[in-house]
This record gives C-alpha cells, sequence and structure tokens, in this order.
C-alpha cells in the first residue's frame, strides 16, 4: 500500500487550512457585496460585477503575477509582507475564489426580490432582523452553494498560489504543488494518489450541490 510521505501530508494540512480560512473570510466580505449588488443596476454596480468576475476569465499566472507586485516591496501591500507566506495565500485564494462565492449569493438575494423584505418591514422588522428572518432562511441554499464553490475552487487551485506562496513546506506547498512536483520527478504513484484524492473530495463536495434532493431539502 502506497503511503504518503510527511511533506505530502503537510501539503494536506496546508490546503485544507487554506481552503477553510479562505471560505470562512468570503463568505463574511461577500455577503454585503452580493446585497449590495442584488439590489439593483447601473453603471458602478456593472463595474465592480465585471472587477469580481476577472478572476473567471484572466489566466491564473497573470493574477497571481499582478498579486505578487502589489505584495513586492514597491508594492501598496509591500509593507505587510505577504509575499511568499500563509497570509499572501488567503489573500490571493480570496480574489481567485470571489466571483464563485459572489454569484452564487447575489443570484439566490435577487431571486428574494424586495415583496419580503417590504412586508417585514410593515411589520417592524429592523433591517438586521429582516436579514436573519427572511433573506437568511431563504437564501440558504445559495449560501450554502457558496461556501461549497469557494472550498472547492480554492481546494484545486495552482498558478496563483505558486506565483504569490511558492513552494515552502508546511507553508504554502499546497496539494497542486505538491502533485506537479511529483510528476517532475516522475513520480507518477504518489502524484496518482494525490490527485485521486483531489478528485474524489472536489466531486463529493460538488455532488450535493447539483442534487435536486438536496437543493429542495436545504430550500424548505
Amino acid at each position: 500500500m502506497l503511503s504518503l510521505s510527511t511533506a505530502d501530508w503537510l501539503a494536506i494540512r496546508v490546503t485544507l487550512k487554506l481552503c477553510l480560512y479562505t471560505t470562512v473570510i468570503l463568505m463574511l466580505l461577500a455577503t454585503p457585496l452580493a446585497l449590495w449588488l442584488a439590489a439593483g443596476a447601473g453603471r458602478l454596480r456593472s463595474f465592480v460585477q465585471a472587477l469580481v468576475a476577472l478572476p473567471l476569465v484572466l489566466p491564473p499566472t497573470v493574477l497571481g503575477f499582478y498579486l505578487l507586485l502589489a505584495m513586492g516591496p514597491n508594492g501598496p501591500l509591500g509593507g505587510l509582507s505577504l509575499a511568499f507566506t500563509f497570509s499572501g495565500l488567503v489573500l490571493g485564494s480570496m480574489i481567485y475564489s470571489l466571483p464563485f462565492v459572489v454569484q452564487p449569493l447575489r443570484d439566490a438575494f435577487a431571486a428574494i426580490g424586495e415583496q419580503p423584505l417590504e412586508m417585514a418591514a410593515c411589520l417592524g422588522a429592523a433591517p438586521l432582523d429582516r436579514f436573519r428572518s427572511v433573506v437568511l432562511p431563504l437564501a440558504r441554499p445559495g449560501f450554502i452553494t457558496a461556501a461549497v464553490l469557494g472550498f472547492a475552487h480554492t481546494l484545486g487551485e495552482f498558478g496563483v498560489v505558486l506565483m504569490i506562496g511558492g513552494n515552502i513546506p508546511g507553508e504554502t506547498r499546497v496539494l497542486s504543488i505538491a502533485v506537479y512536483e511529483h510528476v517532475e520527478t516522475l513520480d507518477y504513484a504518489h502524484a496518482h494518489a494525490l490527485s485521486a484524492g483531489l478528485l474524489m473530495l472536489s466531486f463529493l463536495l460538488l455532488l450535493p450541490v447539483y442534487s435536486h434532493r438536496f437543493r429542495r431539502r436545504v430550500g424548505a
């Protein structure tokens, strides 16, 4: 039976930690942004939506390159020393996975419409109460989809993390980089083991999101 090396187990730990941190922070930041985007149209909203969607079309290496420049000594984030650190990976992953979290939330909020919120307001509910008692229950499938897609997308990233994090064991070496290293050294057995694990985990994460039975249950 093939056993993974200590470095590979460290890569698994760093990857899962990165996915968890990125998803939690993104959910907190993307919720108000998605609420604002779902509230209407306009030039500013169109500009922000295009900006949010950029990671969908940009090559990850391009995004990673500009993030690396931003985190460099002469960049706006240079003073924070984020390049080649786990914190830098989290920031880059948040930007890279942003559209996968914002868009499901925006669609879920837009589907609610104004009427339920107006009715709650007529009953005397404050804005926070309306969000807690109306928006959260009705948009629950959107929240679950956003969290799963954000986690799964971060799980498989390669170009961005390689550009801004490098390959520091226990700090910035994630599973995708570990797979690439094994392939480079012709160690296909370990590359296959890690790749198969990523494939199965990604499939198991996505399967409930696209299951009609699951969507009916969380939307009940």
